[in-house]
């Protein structure tokens, strides 16, 4: 493979039961919602008002609401969980290998920049990435392939040369619309929510092991 594009959030880091938890105050404790857990965790993904959309209606708020909501949500959740950031096991070295082995590495994120920005300089790792692509940068989002296919022309490699790291189903249903094979890093969904996708080379905890050591040797 030519390139490798990562999914950010329950990827590279193992974040999402914090996201999860922002969520379930926003929706339940501010906006008078009465969502389950498992609720709320299967309608997390996407662009942030596209999940408050899914929740509560098209007619419950304005974008600019919606917009000013995803924010004070981002904001909460970055403050909890900054003392935790940092990346999955194997991680880091998995990228330092890539960086010098000249694999080209892009972001392909739902997430918005106020939140990439965030985990990269953080955790001082934004030299590794050619490009990011953000939930700014789309119109339509996973599984529609338009932000893989996005970082793929920017990378300037052709989309079945790319692996992506995803994490959730409709992430790595985005990969396979976008005709790329997927890594599945098994933070928050297990092995069987996958199991309709064909595009699934590996399922694995974290970036540690074999697998990962080939991937950035061959």
């Amino acid at each position: 493979m030519k390139a490798f594009i990562f999914d950010l959030n329950g990827t590279m880091i193992n974040d999402m039961e914090h996201h999860t938890r922002a969520w379930m105050q926003l929706l339940n404790d501010e906006l008078d919602g009465n969502f389950t857990w498992d609720e709320v965790k299967q309608q997390m993904y996407g662009k942030n008002p596209e999940v408050l959309v899914r929740m509560f209606g098209p007619d419950r708020f304005t974008l600019d609401e919606m917009n000013n909501l995803s924010l004070e949500k981002e904001k909460q959740y970055q403050q909890v969980f900054l003392p935790h950031l940092k990346l999955l096991p194997g991680l880091a070295e998995f990228l330092e290998k890539a960086y010098h082995g000249n694999i080209p590495m892009a972001i392909g994120s739902a997430a918005i920049p106020f939140n990439i920005d965030f985990v990269l300089d953080n955790l001082n790792i934004r030299h590794y990435f050619k490009t990011i692509v953000s939930a700014d940068d789309v119109v339509l989002s996973k599984p529609h392939p338009e932000t893989y296919l996005k970082v793929a022309e920017r990378l300037q490699v052709p989309a079945t040369d790319c692996i992506v790291f995803e994490d959730v189903p409709k992430g790595a249903e985005a990969a396979a619309n976008a005709g790329m094979k997927t890594v599945v890093i098994t933070t928050t969904h297990e092995q069987h929510e996958f199991a309709h996708l064909k595009n699934v080379l590996y399922f694995s905890d974290d970036f540690t092991g074999g697998f990962f050591e080939k991937l950035v040797n061959d």
